[in-house]
């Protein structure tokens, strides 16, 4: 009598989506916990049940939602001068006023008669740095461009200087553009010349600070010139760092030390115009750890936390070149501090509660609260400059005493609003939206630290003139903020109408939208990436291969369409250049389980069992409730015989994701052909219960009682699964051995 024939379970194919998952503190770490399977196979022959791979879908480039026209470089930046020159062209006949007259009309250091080299010794009011009198702000640069102005204009003229800081302001609006693209797009290189990859976002992100009225004092008073050469320098400073890098390749960073050298004397070029300057340096060593060398800041927290030996393999760690470029960073910054605290020649400055009142409070408390105050005021004035101030000195702010002030208030959402952002910097999915949200607030606050009271005391309340660099920080997150509020609103993109087609399955309408997308923009990767996962579904893999294909060298780091065009390129039966493909995915997001899980398809089917079960392994980590990687490691061990191990699994499996059915009826099999028949059975009581329409189900625990000796629950759960599904050929098949054995039982018995 022939024996009654299980059904094994298959092998799930597919992904989920190319979304990226943090891992919360897993089980084991990637790599690790490799599985040994013996050579040991099973005799019964798996059915193998072909599902389609989801690809990845990624949503918009912030560039692609900015409801703006693509200008070329040459004309966005003389829109943006153009711009910047008519909001402040009015201030030229103002006259000299306020500061101006002590830092200017009545600064010998500007007259002929005072040699030259009195200017290097002397600070920005024209006072001996020796002096105790002296407010210890040493600006030579600034003050020999006062010099200057007023040799060429033949005395005290204000028209001049008025002028010059006009055209200081245009000259760092229209390099804004060349920052803000970098900000944006990142820096890319091609044959030595920087691409910009945000032509629209750059663009307006220049406008909004062109315009912005909180520059008014930099650039209405003339004072206000040491903040524009500051800021000027600060600019070429950092673009000179980004030029360091234009030799990189794909084997690995490669940096010129000569701009990297240079870099770091402009930084101190801004700090002989504006002590701000010299931050330019801890804003080129974030941009170089988290741009150039990728650094993902939570994933090393997470290992620090949870003591991983994985410390070791950090990139930044091994990263000999990024290490040596900080290491110039900060020997270069603290060579010009120690040479600009030696001229000082006396201790800091020595400035009056008039002038500063929260830094002579007696209590910590009420200083930090005052302090904290200050800075909600600069963030509004940035956000709102309804009322703009020249001095906020002499009680114009009336101190905190008590946690009862209503002023509290703006305090607690300051700190609400930055802790939001930093926790989107940090944990975003989105490296893009990681970059940008980083990159701008470390522009809203490194170069702000100087005047935060957090180091040194200043002799200022609020003063608009230090947030001129800042308000760079500002206009990046406007310009994201309004991208994304423009994603929300702008209903007839085509990119937008695709997607809720595909989303609702019309993939034929999908298709045109996404092409027209394509053809509006031929460099629209995430419509190509999107078209080439329907095309595929289609099985138009041809097509779909070159819209990939050409959307990774568009964007050679779009980790999800590198996962997309190996899942298309294995589909082609093309391994090796799939294998490539998903390791390239890898390499730009380590954190990417979907990917982890196709890599472990591609090896099984390559009958690679170990290097299957080790990507598997990996998704697991990455996303520990990733049922489909979860599922093929049990099916794998059941498979090839390793029972003991399936079982292992599938129980690690099901306390981490206790109610999925599919994971109960994996191991429901492995515990019926370990003999385990009665846990078997609860778990595929359960399965049935959270999924009763599954045929299989019904059927493998037929054979579970079958097998059992049950045999009327055994034709019970037969008949329930053919009737769901009454082509299935081994559930039939079983079904028929059980009858004649229900016969033969019945004619013995007579």
């Amino acid at each position: 009598m022939a024996s009654e024939r299980p059904l094994p379970p298959a092998l799930l194919r597919g992904a989920e989506s190319g979304r990226e998952f943090s891992h919360p503190g897993g089980r084991c770490r990637p790599g690790s916990g490799l599985l040994q399977i013996s050579n040991q196979h099973n005799a019964e022959a798996s059915i193998l049940e072909p599902t389609l791979f989801k690809m990845a879908e990624v949503d918009l480039n912030l560039d692609n939602v900015i409801p703006t026209t693509i200008l070329p470089t040459y004309w966005a930046k003389l829109l943006v001068a153009f711009v910047s020159f008519v909001c402040f062209a009015h201030s030229y006949d103002g006259d000299f006023v306020f500061d101006d007259s002590e830092a200017i009309v009545n600064n010998k250091d500007l007259r002929a008669e005072t040699p030259l080299g009195d200017l290097w010794q002397h600070d920005f009011w024209g006072s001996k740095l020796s002096s105790n009198n002296s407010h210890k702000s040493y600006r030579p640069l600034t003050v020999l461009t006062f010099r200057i102005n007023y040799y060429l204009s033949g005395g005290f003229y204000p028209v001049s200087f008025h002028i010059v800081n006009i055209l200081l302001h245009c000259s760092i609006s229209v390099l804004m553009i060349d920052v803000f693209s970098i900000l944006f797009g990142g820096l890319q290189y091609n044959k030595g010349r920087r691409l910009n990859l945000a032509p629209k976002s750059s663009l307006l992100a220049a406008l909004f600070f062109a315009v912005h009225p909180v520059h008014t004092e930099c650039v209405a008073g003339i004072v206000g010139r040491a903040d524009l050469l500051g800021a000027l320098f600060f600019l070429l400073s950092f673009l000179g760092y980004c030029q360091a890098f234009r030799e990189s390749n794909k084997e690995g960073t490669q940096f010129s030390i000569f701009w990297v050298l240079l870099s770091i004397l402009l930084s101190a070029m801004a700090m002989l115009c504006k002590e701000q300057g010299i931050t330019v340096l801890g804003f080129n060593a974030v941009f170089d750890a988290l741009v150039i060398s990728k650094l993902n800041i939570l994933e090393i927290v997470q290992k620090v936390r949870h003591k991983e030996k994985s410390l070791e393999n950090i990139g930044w760690l091994k990263n000999g070149s990024l290490l040596f470029r900080l290491t110039l960073l900060f020997s270069g910054g603290a060579t010009i501090l120690y040479m600009r605290w030696r001229i000082m020649g006396t201790g800091p400055p020595v400035f009056t509660e008039v002038d500063n009142p929260a830094s002579f409070a007696d209590s910590i408390f009420i200083r930090a609260i005052n302090y904290n105050y200050y800075y909600s005021l600069n963030a509004w004035l940035l956000l709102c400059p309804w009322w703009l101030c020249f001095d906020w000195s002499m009680g114009c702010i009336p101190l905190i005493k008590s946690v009862s002030d209503w002023r509290i208030i703006a305090l607690a959402a300051l700190w609400f609003c930055l802790i939001g952002l930093i926790c989107q910097a940090l944990c975003s999915e989105d490296s893009h939206k990681r970059r940008i949200l980083t990159l701008g607030l470390g522009f809203l606050i490194i170069p702000f630290l100087p005047a935060s009271n957090l180091f040194f005391r200043v002799g200022f309340v609020v003063a608009e003139r230090v947030i001129y660099l800042p308000s760079i920080g500002y206009c990046v997150l406007l310009t994201y903020g309004f991208g994304i509020l423009s994603k929300h609103t702008k209903k007839k993109v085509h990119y937008n109408i695709g997607k809720n087609l595909a989303d609702k399955g019309d993939q034929i309408a999908a298709i045109r939208y996404y092409r027209e997308a394509v053809r509006l923009n031929p460099k629209y990767v995430h419509a190509m990436n999107n078209l080439g996962n329907i095309l595929k579904e289609r099985n138009e893999l041809q097509e779909a291969e070159e819209l990939l294909s050409l959307a990774v060298r568009i964007q050679p780091d779009f980790a999800a369409a590198w996962m997309n065009l190996g899942i298309v390129q294995n589909s082609l039966r093309r391994f090796g250049e799939a294998e490539r493909s998903y390791w390239t995915a890898i390499k730009y997001r380590r954190k990417y389980p979907d990917c982890y899980y196709n890599l472990g398809r591609l090896y099984a089917d390559l009958n690679r069992p170990l290097e299957a079960l080790n990507a598997w392994r990996n998704a697991t980590f990455l996303k520990p409730e990733h049922t489909l990687a979860w599922n093929n490691m049990i099916i794998l061990l059941d498979n090839t015989g390793n029972l003991a191990q399936a079982e292992a699994v599938g129980r690690e499996a099901l306390e981490l994701i206790p109610s999925d059915h599919s994971i109960m009826f994996s191991l429901a099999n492995v515990l019926g052909k370990s003999q385990k028949y009665k846990e078997s059975e609860a778990l595929f009581l359960k399965a049935i219960k959270a999924n009763p329409n599954a045929a299989n189900y019904h059927g493998n625990l037929a054979v579970l009682y079958h097998r059992w000796g049950n045999f009327d629950l055994a034709k019970k759960y037969y008949e329930v699964s053919l009737k769901l599904d009454p082509l299935a050929p081994g559930t039939k098949e079983n079904y028929n051995l059980l009858k004649r054995k229900l016969e033969q039982l019945q004619t013995n018995s007579v």
